[in-house]
């Protein structure tokens, strides 16, 4: 005999039934127990910490695991905290941030298009990003140098912004449907790539090297000052999305469903946009455009972590470790030094490939 609406279900009639997932409750707030998720959270957080050291133990004055870890607990010679602390932490550090926040932008995006192909680069944020810089670029290089220097990451960032408020614009048609969005994003993405072709064609070659350098995504001017803002943003933003971990989980159910939850739709659509594109166009800012990292590392911590949805901080640490692996391989392992964008989109083109597959055939079946 089936359950009917508002009987009990089987496994909460019988006496003694123990649920699949046993809760934890604090005063008003419960959770559920997932020790396999923290424990892989946990490794995962460990593996980042080694590949940052590696990281920054590789150079011209290379240093082991041990050294590298020991002056970051306050120890080791003049020369060795000089050359970790000043010169390639924060480039680490940089990579790590940046990686995090691609990371959340893109659980955001997917969790509410609803779409594991959604995420800044696809959008077209990242494209309005590049196109502000690129333009300050380029008449920054005929009025003065130092104009396109200082401006650099603010012309992203607000060209990020204002990108994303078009899409949004776009896409709303009493709401915001994701698939809407999508083809948005991806028309919008093609038009702003042909503004950034067209910029680089009419520049002087000077400002067109620049530019390309810039573009193809870079932590090699990553210093102390490109690391606070990134953090400043990963830790606020990211912190709040952490915090709205319920909300981003009820839009993943589908607008109705969303709705029976109590959620404010259309404010927490906006609000959670907002949250990634911020997040997106700060990490454009201060490493330039890095691709397919805010579309990979969601759907490779999902994957690690067996979760219904992209998971927040998986996604962080997962970002930060595809950015950070990336910047060593570009540095050490290939025959010559290449900016880490270069070895993101050489690695997240199979992936992408791999997805588009995967829902040719779930649409097939």
């Amino acid at each position: 005999m089936t359950a009917g609406l508002g009987s009990p279900t089987p496994s909460t009639s019988r006496p003694g039934a123990v649920p699949a997932r046993p809760a934890v409750r604090v005063g008003r707030v419960s959770l559920v127990r997932r020790p396999l998720m923290v424990v892989t959270t946990v490794l995962l957080a460990a593996a980042l910490v080694l590949i940052m050291c590696v990281n920054i133990g590789r150079g011209d004055f290379p240093l082991s695991i041990a050294q590298v870890l020991d002056v970051l607990l306050g120890g080791g010679s003049r020369i060795e905290r000089f050359i970790v602390m000043d010169l390639r932490l924060p480039r680490s550090l940089t990579g790590l941030l940046v990686g995090a926040a691609l990371g959340i932008s893109g659980a955001i995006t997917q969790s509410i298009s609803r779409n594991s192909l959604a995420s800044p680069d696809i959008l077209g944020i990242t494209a309005g990003s590049s196109a502000a810089a690129v333009a300050l670029i380029v008449l920054g290089g005929g009025i003065g140098g130092m104009l396109a220097t200082v401006g650099l990451p603010i012309a992203a960032l607000i060209g990020g912004v204002l990108t994303a408020i078009a899409i949004y614009t776009l896409a709303w048609r009493k709401g915001v449907d994701g698939f809407r969005l999508i083809l948005v994003g991806i028309a919008v993405n093609a038009m702003l790539t042909a503004v950034i072709g067209w910029l680089l064609v009419s520049a002087d070659i000077n400002d067109v090297s620049r530019a390309q350098v810039w573009l193809n995504g870079s932590l090699n001017g990553a210093n102390w000052s490109t690391v606070w803002p990134v953090a400043i943003a990963v830790v606020l933003v990211g912190g709040g999305t952490v915090v709205a971990t319920f909300t981003l989980g009820a839009l993943r159910l589908g607008d109705d469903n969303a709705r029976s939850l109590g959620v404010r739709l259309q404010h927490s659509q906006a609000m959670m946009l907002l949250a990634a594109v911020g997040l997106a166009a700060i990490a454009t800012a201060a490493a330039g455009p890095i691709g397919f990292v805010a579309l990979a590392a969601p759907q490779i911590a999902l994957r690690i972590l067996r979760t219904p949805g992209p998971p927040i901080i998986g996604s962080a640490l997962t970002g930060g470790v595809l950015v950070v692996s990336s910047d060593l391989i570009a540095r050490t392992i290939l025959p010559v030094e290449l900016p880490v964008g270069i070895v993101t989109s050489a690695l997240g083109g199979p992936f992408l490939l791999y997805l588009l597959v995967r829902s040719n055939r779930k649409a097939s079946v």
